[in-house]
């Protein structure tokens, strides 16, 4: 009886996360194609589907959407997926219900090494861009980890979320004064926003292989993610190794983050609500938390850039405006929610 409650538990876990996968795709397949179809110019259905199935470039709407709807479309989805995935990662491997990548300082490094680039190296490769992205990203997470050990108590959740948001903050305004006095002006002020308005397959086909290694390895150490979120202490004693699987995560976290800021810009929020969201409906398994997520991510994402699409148009509302206003709410909402002293 003692093991035929736990099979009939884990069946029951798995049976929910294939009904909420299936939903999310087929959401996700529903919402990608009404970002493809509306706009500032309006398309049928029909229209785009002929558009991405049967191209002819002799028509203006068929140019339109597979060179500018199609592509951000699949930066959105690709941002998403990154974006949650990370936020999936670092809260279960960090115990933290506040971690994101865009509160610990990770996207704030990589966007300000993308500025040092568009000031200092006009003639720039998109693989150099990455390559900054990637160095910037690094940097931050090893000053916002090493600012969150100091003090006697070492580092704590509290203490990370605390220095993240103080390196993002620093990092932010370095961005800031770039722009200034290099009169970056409208294009990093539009970047910073976030916005995959211009995403280019070009581009895409270079970070695919970065984002499709990264989301299989987030899902590959997920069953131990699941052990670490259990506490270190315990994940030890059942026989992780618990630096090793951090180290893992935490260059997963910089890969997926490194490539999101580059496509879309430091989008925050996407990494905080949509491992909550999933957590709600599938448990505490990151064996599904985290793939749930990159589905649910991407959800989220397309649905927010084609509502900052139609919510002004002509004009565009960059997606990270969207998330801003609601997750700053919700980040409140889950700090007062902990109650706890960051001491």
């Amino acid at each position: 009886m003692q093991q035929t409650i736990p099979l009939k538990q884990k069946r029951r876990g798995t049976a929910r996360f294939a009904i909420y996968m299936a939903v999310g795709l087929g959401l996700l397949v529903l919402v990608s194609a009404a970002s493809i179809s509306f706009g500032a110019a309006e398309m049928r259905l029909a229209t785009a589907w002929e558009a991405i199935f049967r191209f002819d470039p002799s028509k203006t709407e068929h140019q339109i959407i597979q060179t500018l709807r199609f592509p951000r479309t699949v930066a959105d989805i690709l941002v998403g997926c990154s974006l949650a995935v990370c936020g999936a990662i670092m809260q279960g491997t960090t115990r933290n219900p506040l971690a994101d990548s865009g509160l610990m300082g990770i996207s704030s490094g990589a966007g300000f090494a993308i500025a040092l680039c568009m000031a200092f190296l006009p003639a720039r490769t998109y693989s150099q861009t990455m390559l900054f992205a990637f160095m910037g990203a690094a940097v931050t997470t090893l000053m916002t980890y090493f600012i969150a050990s100091l003090g006697k108590r070492g580092m704590t959740p509290q203490r990370l979320v605390l220095a993240g948001m103080s390196i993002s903050a620093l990092f932010g305004a370095f961005s800031q004064y770039i722009a200034i006095k290099y009169h970056l002006g409208h294009a990093l002020a539009y970047w910073t926003a976030g916005g995959t308005a211009g995403a280019k397959w070009s581009e895409l086909a270079i970070v695919a292989p970065f984002f499709v290694i990264g989301i299989l390895a987030s899902i590959a150490i997920s069953p131990s993610v699941t052990v670490l979120s259990l506490g270190e202490d315990v994940a030890t004693a059942l026989g992780l190794k618990t630096r090793l699987i951090k180290g893992i995560s935490t260059l997963i976290v910089l890969v997926l983050t490194g490539i999101s800021v580059i496509v879309v810009g430091p989008v925050g929020f996407v990494g905080l609500i949509t491992p909550h969201i999933v957590r709600y409906f599938i448990g505490v398994d990151y064996r599904y938390i985290i793939p749930a997520s990159a589905v649910y991510g991407a959800l989220l994402t397309v649905g927010a850039d084609l509502i900052g699409r139609l919510i002004n148009k002509p004009y565009e509302t960059p997606i990270g405006i969207i998330f801003a206003v609601v997750g700053v709410p919700y980040f409140l909402y889950l700090a007062r929610k902990q109650r706890r002293e960051f001491e």
